[in-house]
């Protein structure tokens, strides 16, 4: 069998460099747990970039997939499949009001490219409203209302007609949001940006201001969705309506899939408005709907509420001055440092717990929701002996 060393230099001398990687080759999880090529336990708090909610290697997951794979895996848009409709049925009932109808594709980009598009064949306007340090995707529609210049800039000119205003001022979104704008995009808590949460009076004003004039309220919750902030999908938290609402990540357990809800301000949609060949496919159809029923049995958004607060309660008793603050909502949380966070990543893999970065200074944990309680002290412990050695 290949060593860590060998497989880190196969797969470097091969993959595309786009992505910068720490030196550890995960080979198994199970449940929050990661095991890496030379048998090196961690606590996973990377859960896959929120993909792995209901944990790694979950049996329900397994054994669905497992009788789809035998069935049929995939069936083209233009047939009829059984999980195809339950899970559209699933969906449409678990979500906020009036999202009756969905679109199914493979990741959180698509469905921010999908929801663009119906934004503007519901509307006939062109002009979209996204806010500073979120983050929707890198394909060139998504990347059009993604904020950070670094990912932009290579790629000028995108789709035009986009304009940027600050998050949770919703004074700026009164003066952008007008008689030309096709939709308004936003995440309910700002995940890459740097794990902000937003205010409940203006996003629930933002939705006002799009119903005023005619604009479409699209809410990204390919990271907040399936339990992960405290509810099913956090735009539940303040009562909100969104007229398309993009989902992906945890959606199937591990397996890549994507959806848009869409809601009855968008209108009909006319054939071929948009295509997919491996969207809704049965066998991610069957790991949803297994994802979905293991979240409802074990009442994961509940878990999220109560070991988030133990997360944020034991991340704010840190005494350390390199901390600027500590935020997030259910099991999304950030801690903002004063310096790069990059050098207490690496630290705490050392310590077996491993982390994200969300912007250049922020800390983000997003561990799988059936973490245990000790696991979470342990994290807390971890972090703490990184981050005390820096006390003033």
């Amino acid at each position: 069998m290949a060593t860590a060393r060998e497989l880190i230099d196969l797969e470097s001398a091969h993959h595309s460099g786009v992505y910068s990687k720490q030196p550890i080759v995960l080979v198994r999880g199970q449940g929050a747990r990661l095991w890496d090529a030379a048998g090196r336990e961690y606590i996973d708090c990377v859960g896959g970039g929120g993909v792995a909610n209901v944990g790694h290697a979950n049996p329900l997951v397994i054994q669905a997939v497992t009788e789809q794979v035998r069935r049929l895996s995939i069936c083209p848009n233009g047939f009829y499949n059984d999980q195809r409709a339950n899970l559209l049925d699933k969906l449409t009932a678990i979500a906020p009001p009036d999202l009756n109808r969905a679109f199914l594709c493979n990741s959180g980009t698509e469905a921010v490219e999908a929801a663009l598009k119906f934004a503007r064949l519901g509307t006939s306007r062109r002009k979209v409203v996204a806010t500073m340090r979120g983050f929707h995707g890198r394909t060139m529609g998504a990347l059009s209302t993604t904020w950070r210049r670094e990912y932009r800039e290579p790629f000028a000119p995108l789709v035009p007609g986009v304009v940027f205003v600050p998050y949770n001022r919703e004074e700026s979104m009164e003066q952008a949001v007008d008689s030309e704008t096709a939709a308004v995009i936003l995440e309910v808590v700002q995940g890459e940006g740097g794990v902000i949460p937003g205010d409940g009076a203006y996003l629930c004003r933002v939705q006002e201001l799009c119903r005023q004039r005619g604009a479409l309220f699209i809410v990204d919750e390919v990271q907040t969705g399936f339990g992960r902030t405290g509810e099913m999908f956090a735009s539940l938290h303040h009562g909100l309506r969104p007229d398309l609402m993009c989902l992906a990540k945890s959606i199937a357990g591990g397996l890549p899939m994507g959806a848009v809800l869409i809601g009855p301000r968008v209108g009909n949609l006319p054939k071929r408005a948009h295509g997919s060949t491996f969207g809704g496919n049965p066998l991610a159809c069957a790991a949803a709907l297994a994802t979905i029923e293991y979240i409802e049995t074990e009442d994961l958004p509940r878990r999220a509420v109560d070991l988030g607060a133990r997360l944020m309660a034991g991340l704010r008793g840190i005494e350390s001055d390199v901390i600027r603050s500590v935020r997030g909502l259910g099991l999304m949380v950030g801690v903002e440092l004063k310096v790069r966070s990059s050098p207490y990543l690496a630290a705490l893999a050392e310590c077996g717990v491993l982390a994200l970065t969300a912007g250049p200074t922020v800390m983000r944990f997003l561990p799988p929701l059936v973490i245990s309680r000790e696991d979470i002290d342990t994290v807390v412990e971890s972090v703490a002996g990184v981050l005390e050695r820096d006390r003033g």
